[in-house]
């Protein structure tokens, strides 16, 4: 329910009441969104993401939860990245086993068939699989938005085993959600998609990967940690943290 409204220059920014939070038990949170009915274009829409904004369909959010700042937005600068042990085994092994395709977003069955099977094995006990209609992923993956998204697909051989969809913005790509066969979880399917972003991104010269929100209390958001250097959003600036260095604020 809409509580409260704030502008910020031509935009009016909603904030709503507080409610469960997603990923931390026991917590509750709020969130901050722009009004849906502003024209947002791909420039605005950058922006938003500048400031630690996110898209999931047509919105644009961030949270803005009292007395809880564990929500941070974190980016990789892509030309300074360099892989791990781990990340390096992760891509030798799916590279010779896997095709990489980039296409733009549209509707087809094989994606929905394939995020179903993954919502219900990674998420069968949430909300988000409580609704798993074409209605519900069109809007979330699909809706138009003022800006361009990919869908990077991963094939092994004739069978589709993973999809990135992800945002095209003038200085860097966005990770907006990733699924994959839920069989082939020991293939580290969600690590390679990153790591194909981070080369789709340098290959078209731009500057990060925005991987959205890391919570230190969330095991499943531990994996952002690996990529490095990384820079999180402190409510001001991006500050850039290396190997070694803790993630936060």
């Amino acid at each position: 329910m809409q509580r409260d409204r704030i502008r910020r220059g031509d935009l009016q920014l909603y904030l709503t009441g507080e409610h469960d939070c997603s990923y931390i038990d026991q917590r509750k949170a709020r969130t901050l969104f722009v009004d849906p009915l502003a024209h947002i274009d791909g420039a605005r829409a950058g922006w938003l993401q500048q400031i630690g904004f996110r898209r999931s369909g047509r919105h644009f959010y961030r949270p803005a939860c009292r007395g809880c700042q564990r929500c941070v937005p974190v980016r990789l600068p892509v030309a300074a990245f360099q892989p791990n042990r781990s990340q390096r085994r992760n891509a030798r092994r799916n590279e010779q086993a896997l095709q990489v395709v980039s296409r733009p977003a549209e509707f087809q069955l094989a994606h929905y068939r394939l995020y179903e099977r993954y919502m219900r094995a990674r998420h069968g006990d949430g909300d988000m699989a409580d609704d798993l209609g074409i209605d519900t992923y069109t809007r979330f993956l699909l809706a138009p938005w003022g800006g361009e998204t990919r869908f990077i697909e991963l094939w092994q051989q004739d069978a589709l085993v993973g999809v990135a969809v992800t945002d095209v913005f003038h200085d860097g790509l966005s990770a907006v959600y990733t699924f994959f066969e839920p069989t082939l979880q020991d293939r580290g399917l969600g690590i390679y998609s990153v790591l194909n972003q981070i080369r789709i991104a340098r290959q078209a010269g731009l500057d990060y990967l925005y991987l959205g929100y890391w919570i230190s209390d969330s095991r499943k958001m531990a994996y952002k940690e690996g990529f490095r250097p990384i820079e999180a959003w402190d409510g001001q600036a991006w500050r850039r943290f290396g190997p070694g260095q803790p993630l936060g604020r």
